[in-house]
């Protein structure tokens, strides 16, 4: 069959492949609704086919699909076993390690390898073949149109051993007679990981579980759910292109869809011992962490948008550590360990020292994202709870952040730098972000002290900064620049420190050093993060010139030759994978849309309505939680 079509949305990939007799339309669905977080923590994926005749003839079609065991592997040398059962109205093939060795492994470049990957079969009209077999089955149905009716016993085994009897989970849907009517069938595809992460030495399981008891009833709920949310999927695409498209044209709606299962799936939703969510995403390719606050930061967009939940989500266990005896620092986490492990700092100088941290770095982007998201809820009362911790962080920025000393900053890649301008831009921002939470929490008196602080500190900068037509890299550079994305929360927190002047040059500039395929990061090198030339992108007062940063990221998506998970750092001029992929910072794209408040406040008010909706009378949450 030719691939004659393929469309992707936030929630769908669908594929279109003729032959001459047939059309068949392929539709993977993951209803990852971020407004609804029951929904979005579920690890279920409906895989679907849909096939009709083209001839005006009848076909006899069947549907063969097989899972190899490696799924359930971090490497093909671990021995699997393999089952099949019955729940209601769903045939199962179970497929999982046989040493099971729950959340000991962790790392960078670390598969799951414990939990059990599931193919959920719905009971049919014309019924199903099954087995829990091997690889040779396959062949079976390419020579005779069905799968052996027996079951591989000889377990477990090795995924790659005799290779082609590696074990697999096999499936044949037969269709019969297919005419000009479409027939329709579907699967589940799902993954039960039994403890997600560990947080503080206690295994957490996923938030899943605050809906079902175990996997046999989630799958019978995400099978019962089918119908509703192939029109709820449809309906929240074409919303959510529409907006995309609406904000910065379709080139841009392109990206941020490309970016939004990664956003999510790259986080894991689990419940603390009193249902509380917390939202943890793994540092991919990177170097393995676990809720890194500068991967919260660029990821924190998507998020403040489509469900400002989800932002309380992923800060509250990185406040919880901070405030614990483990942290002494008078600054915020880097991160809370290696995944899925977050039982306190890795990276850098740990719990430790003060070496390779990024001080200013973490405080403003904890600040600044408590900001954003009292912003979104108009609700101070999340960055309440911790008031004291954040005031202390504030006085470190307002100390240390006009001038930063040398040291580490979110492009950590980029080595150690001094007096760097964007850091500078952050704490600045930072303060008059508290500065604002303040007076809203009704320390009138801090407030006005840190608002001129902020205020003082912005017309120093465009001083210490400045260059002929743009601004430095450092203060202490001359014939340097690099992007100031970090500018970008002056005007969507409403914060009116800089002058427009200043946004308005450093687009000028930028324009003037674009590659084939997009904004370097700095003068240093041709590379750039894509997420961060979004952030700069939001800077242009116009619909055109923020399209010419984003047209030459697209031709990347589109040329590149590293067929890869969407990465955020690349080369400019060769179009070339430099390093991380699969990453959640690709939800930074989102900040286009938060430039615009009045879609901003319909996501929310659509989100707060599903969560008062999914809560009423049933949920529990932290003491003072701004939810209810």
């Amino acid at each position: 069959m030719v691939e004659t079509a393929r469309k992707i949305t936030a929630t769908r990939t669908v594929v279109i492949l003729q032959s001459p007799e047939i059309e068949l339309s392929l539709t993977f669905l993951t209803p990852a609704f971020p407004g609804d977080i029951r929904v979005m923590a579920r690890p279920i994926t409906y895989l679907a086919w849909d096939v009709k005749s083209r001839d005006a003839g009848k076909h006899d079609v069947a549907i063969y699909l097989d899972a190899d065991g490696s799924l359930a592997t971090d490497s093909r040398d671990e021995p699997v076993t393999w089952s099949r059962a019955e729940i209601a109205g769903l045939h199962l093939l179970r497929a999982g390690t046989s040493r099971q060795a729950i959340l000991e492994k962790y790392g960078d470049n670390q598969r799951i390898n414990w939990g059990y990957f599931y193919i959920g079969v719905p009971f049919t009209d014309g019924g199903s073949e099954l087995a829990a077999g091997n690889q040779t089955y396959r062949d079976a149905f390419v020579a005779t149109g069905h799968i052996p009716q027996e079951d591989d016993l000889e377990q477990p085994r090795m995924p790659q051993s005799r290779y082609p009897s590696a074990p697999a989970l096999n499936m044949v849907i037969p269709l019969g007679a297919v005419g000009a009517t479409t027939i329709s069938r579907h699967v589940l595809l799902g993954y039960d990981d039994v403890f997600s992460v560990e947080y503080m030495r206690q295994k957490l399981l996923p938030y899943w579980r605050t809906e079902f008891p175990d996997f046999g009833a989630l799958l019978k709920g995400a099978e019962r759910d089918y119908p509703s949310f192939e029109k709820r999927a449809e309906k929240f695409d074409a919303d959510l292109e529409g907006d995309l498209v609406h904000a910065g044209g379709p080139e841009y709606s392109a990206i941020a869809i490309l970016a939004f299962r990664q956003a999510i799936a790259a986080h894991k939703l689990v419940e603390d011992a009193t249902g509380i969510p917390l939202f943890m995403p793994k540092e991919n390719f990177s170097n393995g962490s676990i809720s890194t606050v500068d991967v919260l930061y660029p990821a924190a967009p998507m998020f403040l948008l489509l469900n400002p939940q989800l932002v309380e989500a992923q800060l509250e266990p990185v406040m919880r550590y901070a405030q614990s005896a483990n942290w002494k620092f008078p600054f915020a986490p880097h991160d809370l360990g290696v995944y899925p492990l977050a039982n306190g700092q890795l990276y850098g100088g740990g719990e430790i020292s003060e070496d390779n941290q990024m001080p200013v770095e973490e405080s403003g982007d904890m600040i600044l994202m408590m900001a954003a998201l009292a912003h979104a809820e108009h609700s101070a009362a999340f960055a309440g709870r911790y008031w004291p911790l954040v005031t202390k962080w504030a006085e470190f920025l307002l100390a240390k952040g006009l001038d930063p000393e040398n040291q580490l900053c979110t492009d950590d890649f980029a080595g150690h730098l001094a007096h760097n301008t964007n850091l500078s831009i952050k704490a600045i921002e930072a303060l008059a972000a508290y500065a604002q939470l303040a007076a809203e929490l009704g320390h009138k008196e801090d407030g006005a002290q840190y608002a001129a602080a902020a205020k003082s500190m912005a017309v120093k900068w465009a001083s210490m900064a400045a260059e002929a037509d743009h601004y430095r890299l450092a203060f202490d550079q001359p014939n340097t620049w690099s992007q100031k994305y970090n500018l970008v929360w002056d005007r969507l927190l409403g914060l009116h420190l800089f002058p427009a002047e200043i946004a308005e040059r450093e687009i000028a500039f930028y324009k003037t050093r674009l590659n084939p395929f997009g904004l370097p990061l700095d003068n240093r090198a041709s590379y750039t993060k894509l997420d961060w030339t979004i952030w700069s992108a939001t800077l242009a007062s116009n619909s055109a010139d923020f399209q010419t940063f984003v047209h030459p990221i697209f031709l990347f998506l589109n040329q590149t030759p590293d067929r890869n998970p969407l990465t955020d750092w690349y080369d400019t001029v060769s179009g070339r994978q430099v390093g991380f992929q699969a990453r959640s910072v690709v939800g930074g794209v989102y900040i286009k849309l938060l430039a615009d408040p009045e879609v901003w406040n319909k996501w929310v008010v659509r989100a707060k309505q599903a969560n008062d909706s999914a809560e009423t009378g049933s949920r529990k949450t932290a003491p003072g939680s701004s939810k209810p």
